[in-house]
């Protein structure tokens, strides 16, 4: 069948196991799915079935993120930037979800492999970030995939991915492939996952033009294995339509295609069954879906039919089978918007056939784009009105690019993402046509594809009888997780019980530790991490012997199907050169203005907080040995010798008493264990020293007082850190980047000399409409004329999406009268 068969969809490998404060973050992660308020529907027949108990606890137990992103347009030259939105929800009531705190964004070229990789602070939801593309990357087509920790424990295919092209301008262009054969292909998909003799049921097809890879308007005809022919078909839209025929037993059938060269291709239909179990649902009146369940060499029995969207139990009702059918009335009233998937289980209780029907939503974000005119000049203001008829605060972001032959509108948006590209199997050939005015009352269209494209994110051998999978992967619901591992360094075996310590060198100071568990792993929880840093991984080397160290990426290594090649025909060459000249006129004109970075809003002050002491060093006695300016003005600490090395005793303030023990000891936020280091440290090289005269508390350690030298740099001033430690460059979360674009208020400004072919008006990420209020956006026109393409996007705190585009013409210079 072919929804019932697909290929299984299973967790990921276990790579990390859940640690104790893991299993936590899990349970809270579990109870947040169940405080969105998600009801489920009760069975008809008063029973709850064995079924619907085993998707709720599937559904509890894996609760889903969907991420949408609003890229700022279709085609980039190298050296442009790609700015994206990213939009975070639940993915079964398509809310924003503020879960997890951080996105993982890739650039995949051809081979799968990451071009450009970044980690995208969220907040409430929603984050914003940018690749800036580099002239090393070749001409092809790239795919932009988003993903959060959480969701790598499901399959790559639940990530977002979106197709982007990028021309290489500096280099020659590829080669265009000799036109081949159009090769076709034709697949189809029986109403309900099987053909039975003897009863009518629909099949489904789908027809694509393997050059192109979109759908191919081809017209066949159905023949029996006598050449005679049953029934003749035709594409409705996109390549996709069905026909209806009653198979007799015992017979084979081939489907013959007429092709445009002449020819034909024939292929066999789907194995025709003499036993098994089929449906047919009717959508013809107002208020109610009907769905015939028929059954063929079987016995009569008791049937159950489950309606889920989203995982959501919509409809559950029992039925007995008279003469192998029965027929039951599903309210529309009852269905969620969306995609709901009817599955039918027979009296042992095992899904026997599944059929997709989709309901429009309700409620959508009604976006209003307004501009006082339709046609501007050169370096003009234009000011955009944002208007929703929404009650509730839409968060949205804004594009605004020039359309040519390289980029024309986007046929995909927020709406038809969520609502379909996430829940339907393969690509979608232009989605946003089923929401469009013209789409919405095309109702043959949208169910064809409902056909095609059947796709659950479980498979029912994965819930029914099954306790839920622990999950792989933590969600990130404080900051950045890294892991690492921690081996033996002769041996390579895992080394358990480790404490390890990790610090950044810089402000603010930052300091981590973790246990290594019995598979040497180690977890830190990286809180407001931004920005390229050194990290500093080690032991306690005065206490334990020689380790290896390793940081572990947190990029996914699973992929899905690679995209189509970009095809670049002579006709193009035009836009191409004015992009070439376009990005060379921003980086040479513009460029000083093009790297300015928002500082993000986070706790400046030391993972300590405010010490108890603290010493800025300049207003003292400058002594060249650190052991005088200890020993003379450091009060809270004293300074021992203990045979040949020194030793820390801070005071205990709280107590009146003194500590025994070294104190944790830190140079710009690095542990130092050896104390005979640091007091041959230059003190001319430090600015300020901190001394936490208590106990002190962080993560499962206690430490009896802290002592923190920082230095005017905070790059540890040339201090050389044990050779045994592991320091590594690491990128922390994406710096938010300040889109830049010209303006021309005045006179001089609009007369400057300096040119302006900017290809990107505007990009706005963070836009807030109110009810009943204009949120005004405005950005001025470039050099160049043509038309420009306003692109909106938005989602309330409810989930409902709106999306609306708006065109405007910039016309060229007026030509001067002799």
């Amino acid at each position: 069948m072919p929804y019932l068969n697909r290929p299984t969809r299973t967790m990921n490998s276990s790579q990390h196991n859940l640690s104790r404060s893991g299993r936590r973050r899990y349970t809270l992660c579990t109870l947040l799915f169940l405080a969105l308020g998600i009801a489920t529907v009760n069975a008809q027949s008063g029973q709850q079935h064995e079924a619907l108990s085993n998707l709720q606890k599937h559904r509890q137990a894996a609760l889903q993120e969907k991420l949408y992103l609003h890229i700022d347009r279709p085609v980039y030259a190298c050296g442009d930037e790609l700015w994206f939105k990213v939009y975070n929800v639940d993915g079964s009531l398509h809310r924003p979800l503020d879960m997890s705190k951080v996105t993982y964004v890739e650039l995949l070229d051809a081979d799968q492999k990451p071009a450009l990789q970044a980690k995208v602070a969220m907040k409430d939801g929603v984050g914003n970030g940018y690749f800036q593309l580099p002239t090393t990357l070749q001409t092809g087509n790239y795919t932009v995939r988003a993903y959060t920790s959480w969701m790598k424990n499901f399959d790559p295919a639940f990530y977002f991915q979106q197709q982007v092209s990028i021309i290489n301008t500096f280099e020659q262009l590829p080669k265009q492939e000799a036109l081949k054969a159009k090769a076709y292909t034709l697949q189809f998909f029986p109403e309900g996952g099987n053909l039975l003799a003897g009863i009518k049921g629909n099949v489904a097809f789908k027809i694509t033009d393997g050059k192109s890879g979109k759908g191919a308007m081809l017209a066949g005809e159905v023949l029996d294995q006598d050449g005679n022919k049953v029934v003749d078909f035709a594409p409705h839209r996109f390549g996709i339509g069905r026909f209806a025929f009653t198979p007799e037993i015992g017979k084979r059938y081939t489907v013959k295609l007429q092709l445009p060269d002449g020819g034909t291709l024939e292929q066999a239909l789907p194995q025709i069954h003499e036993r098994g179990y089929t449906l047919q649902l009717t959508d013809t009146t107002a208020d109610y879906v009907h769905i015939a369940v028929q059954s063929a060499g079987k016995a009569d029995e008791q049937v159950y039919l489950m309606g889920h969207t989203r995982q959501q139990v919509v409809s559950s009702e029992k039925a007995l089978l008279q003469n192998g059918k029965c027929v039951f009335r599903v309210s529309k009233a009852d269905l969620a918007d969306g995609i709901t998937h009817f599955t039918v289980f027979n009296t042992a209780g095992q899904p026997v056939s599944e059929r997709l029907y989709f309901k429009h939503p309700t409620r959508e974000l009604a976006l209003k784009v307004a501009v006082p005119q339709q046609q501007y000049n050169l370096r003009e203001r234009v000011q955009v009105d944002l208007q929703s008829a929404s009650e509730a605060l839409a968060n949205a972001s804004m594009a605004v690019y020039k359309l040519d032959s390289l980029q024309m509108a986007p046929q995909a948006h927020i709406a038809s993402y969520l609502w379909l590209e996430s829940d339907l199997k393969g690509a979608i050939e232009n989605p946003a046509y089923y929401f469009s005015n013209a789409g919405k009352t095309d109702l043959q269209a949208l169910d064809n594809l409902m056909l095609t494209h059947g796709w659950s994110r479980f498979t029912w051998d994965d819930v029914l009888g099954k306790e839920p999978a622990t999950p792989s992967y933590l969600p990130e619901n404080h900051g950045h997780l890294l892991f690492g591992k921690l081996t033996h360094k002769a041996s390579g075996q895992p080394a358990p019980g480790i404490m390890t310590y990790l610090a950044s060198p810089g402000k603010p100071i930052r300091f981590y530790n973790a246990q290594s568990d019995a598979a040497g792993r180690l977890l830190f929880e990286l809180k407001d991490f931004y920005g390229n840093k050194d990290l500093v991984l080690q032991t306690d080397f005065t206490k334990d012997s020689t380790y290896h160290f390793e940081l572990l990426s947190p990029f996914s290594t699973r992929f899905t199907a690679a995209h189509a090649p970009l095809q670049l025909p002579e006709s193009r060459v035009g836009d191409i050169t004015e992009r070439h000249l376009q990005v060379q006129l921003e980086h040479a004109y513009y460029g000083a203005y093009r790297n300015r970075f928002h500082t993000p809003g986070i706790d400046s002050s030391a993972f300590y907080g405010q010490p108890l002491e603290s010493y800025q060093l300049d207003d003292y006695k400058r002594f060249k040995v650190m052991e005088e300016v200890m020993r003379e003005y450091v009060q809270g600490v004293q300074v021992r010798t203990r045979g040949r090395s020194f030793h820390f005793m801070v005071m205990n303030r709280p107590y009146k008493s003194i500590f025994r023990q070294n104190p944790m000891v830190l140079l710009d936020g690095v542990p130092v264990f050896n104390i005979d280091k640091i007091m041959a440290f230059d003190p001319l090289k430090v600015k300020q020293l901190d001394v936490v005269a208590s106990r002190f508390f962080h993560g499962p350690l206690t430490y009896e007082g802290l002592v923190s030298y920082q230095t005017y740099s905070g790059d540890l001033a040339g201090f050389n850190l044990d050779a045994r430690a592991l320091m590594q460059a690491y990128e922390g979360l994406q710096q938010q980047r300040e889109f830049y674009a010209p303006a021309y208020d005045t006179p001089e400004q609009k007369s400057s000399r300096l040119a302006d072919f900017r290809n990107l008006l505007h990009w706005a990420p963070n836009i807030q409409i109110e009810p009943g209020k204009a949120e005004q956006v405005s950005f001025y026109t470039s050099d160049q004329p043509g038309t420009y393409l306003v692109v909106v996007q938005g989602i309330t705190a409810s989930g409902e999406t709106g999306y609306q585009l708006q065109q405007i013409k910039v016309n060229g210079p007026v030509a001067q009268k002799q």
